[in-house]
Formats: C-alpha cells, sequence, structure tokens
C-alpha cells in the first residue's frame, strides 16, 4: 500500500541561519553539552543562572532581572529564578563564554527568524540567547487557567529575532508537518514547536493508570502546518531510570524496609484512634 501524501519523513534537525547573521559559536562534547559562543566587542549573551563553564578573562558578568521576559511573583513561588545572567565583552577584541547543559542534554540551536520570530517549549528547556529573544513562562503568568493546548505542557515561550539555545534529551529529529498532517506523539518527547501547529491532549486511559504507573498516560495529537523538535530521552524518563535502579535492589536486599513502613503506619493508627478516644471521653 503506497504511503499517503501527509507521510513526510522525520530529519536530524540541522541549524539554519543567514550568513550575514550568524554569531559565531560551535557546540562541544556529546551528551552533556557545551555551547561555545563568540562574543564581539559589546555583544551580550543572556544565559541561566548556574549555567557558565568558562569565559575569557576580561568577560564581565552580571546578575539582573529582566522585566520583558515578563518573570517575577509568580515564578519565584513556584521556585524558579527571577533573575538571568549577562555575560558582556567589553574590550576591544573577540571573546568567548562557554554555557553547559546542567544534565545529560543536547543543546539546539533555534534562530527565531527562521520559525516566526516565536516557539512553544518545554519548561526549563531555555539555556541562553543571543540579541533579539524574549522568554515567556505562559502558565505562571496565569496560573489559575487548566490548559489543555500546547501551553498546558510546552510552558516556556521564546520570541524576538534572535538566537536561542533550548536543551534536549537524547536523539533530536524535526518533523516538519504539512497543512493537515496529523502527528500523535508522547507529550514529554515534544521539546519545542512552532505557533502554526493546532496541538490536542489525548488521554490514553483511566487516571487510575497513573495512580499505579502507567506510562504513556497523555498524548498530544499534532495537526499541520508546523515544526515540530522530537527528543527521544525525556529528562524525567531518564531521572526515573536512575530512580528505580537505585532504590530496587536496595529494597530488595533489605526487607526491614518493609517491616518499618508497617510498623510506622501502625503507631500512626494507634495514636489517632488514641487521640479520638480521649477526645470523646
Amino acid at each position: 500500500m503506497a504511503a499517503p501524501f501527509f507521510s513526510t519523513p522525520f530529519q536530524p534537525y540541522v541549524y539554519q541561519s543567514p550568513q550575514d547573521t550568524v554569531t559565531p559559536f560551535q557546540i562541544l562534547g556529546g551528551e552533556a553539552q557545551v555551547v561555545q559562543i563568540m562574543l564581539k566587542p559589546q555583544e551580550k549573551v543572556i544565559a541561566k543562572p548556574g549555567s557558565m563553564c568558562f569565559m575569557s578573562g576580561y568577560i564581565e558578568v552580571e546578575n539582573v532581572f529582566i522585566p520583558e521576559n515578563e518573570v517575577g511573583m509568580w515564578q519565584w513561588l513556584f521556585g524558579k529564578s527571577v533573575s538571568s545572567i549577562v555575560f558582556c565583552n567589553p574590550g576591544l577584541s573577540d571573546g568567548y563564554v562557554g554555557i553547559a547543559a546542567p544534565s545529560l542534554s543536547r543543546i539546539i540551536p533555534i534562530d527565531l527568524a527562521m520559525f516566526g520570530g516565536e516557539i512553544l517549549c518545554q519548561p526549563d528547556a531555555f539555556l541562553c540567547s543571543i540579541n533579539d529573544v524574549k522568554v515567556n513562562n505562559t502558565v505562571y503568568q496565569r496560573a489559575h487557567n487548566l490548559i489543555t493546548g500546547a501551553e498546558g505542557f510546552l510552558r516556556q515561550k521564546l520570541s524576538g529575532q534572535g538566537l536561542a539555545f533550548i536543551l534536549a534529551g537524547g536523539s533530536v529529529v524535526q518533523k516538519n508537518l504539512e497543512v493537515g498532517e496529523v502527528l500523535a506523539v508522547d507529550v514529554s518527547c515534544i521539546i519545542a514547536l512552532t505557533t502554526s501547529v493546532n496541538v490536542q491532549i489525548k488521554y490514553n486511559g483511566p487516571m487510575r493508570r497513573a495512580v499505579f504507573g502507567g506510562d504513556n498516560l497523555v498524548t498530544a495529537v499534532l495537526t499541520g502546518p508546523g515544526i515540530v523538535f522530537i527528543q527521544s530521552l525525556p529528562f524525567h524518563r531518564l531521572s526515573q531510570r536512575i530512580a528505580r535502579a537505585v532504590t530496587s535492589p536496595n529494597m530488595r536486599e533489605n526487607p526491614k524496609f518493609f517491616i518499618q513502613i508497617a510498623i510506622f503506619f501502625f503507631l500512626a493508627y494507634v495514636v489517632i484512634v488514641s487521640s479520638l478516644i480521649l477526645t470523646d471521653v
């Protein structure tokens, strides 16, 4: 059976940008990568706090609050940093700064001018940017809304005409959706997409699957046109694997763990019942 017209193939992500606007940079490493950005005199790089790995000796570093990024009370309440780090080259010659991924992540350069000036991405995906890039945390601005579309899980919006670097896990592929083309993707595997893509959330089973460890509970149904960036190894999957590998052998080798848990709940039950009896008396 011939493949339908809408079966466009996936492609490895390849960075593209107009040659006259390219800021020289180099991505180093394999899994836990570092992006080395060359800074001309008076140029600046804005990055997440704690992401600097190395830099020229004369690069100036400043911790600033950027009002245009629209962060503040909601982001602070949710435990996020409300400041950014600015690296500036005040000298007369070129310098450099190395920005590192905080975990086993690949660094993906995104020229926003090539994607309509706006993309949505996973929370905390943003690493650093050059020139005109604005970062909005969509859900923190509207925390009272339950958003079931793209902004429900792609909670960072990058807008502008500059160059942004985002983080992804595992292998990264790009899918160019034609008009009307439909693609179903596990929600956690979507690292970013353009705002022209229509997103519908689909629940694959009853909520009890989430309680008892069901995987792939939520699927995003994407309809083109637009571009989607997909990661093969979301960070939460990696962290869950590590947690299971660390805790499971300990539980099997130490059955006293379950006995201690049972004793704890029994004592809690005794305390609650005793307090109720004393209250009635």
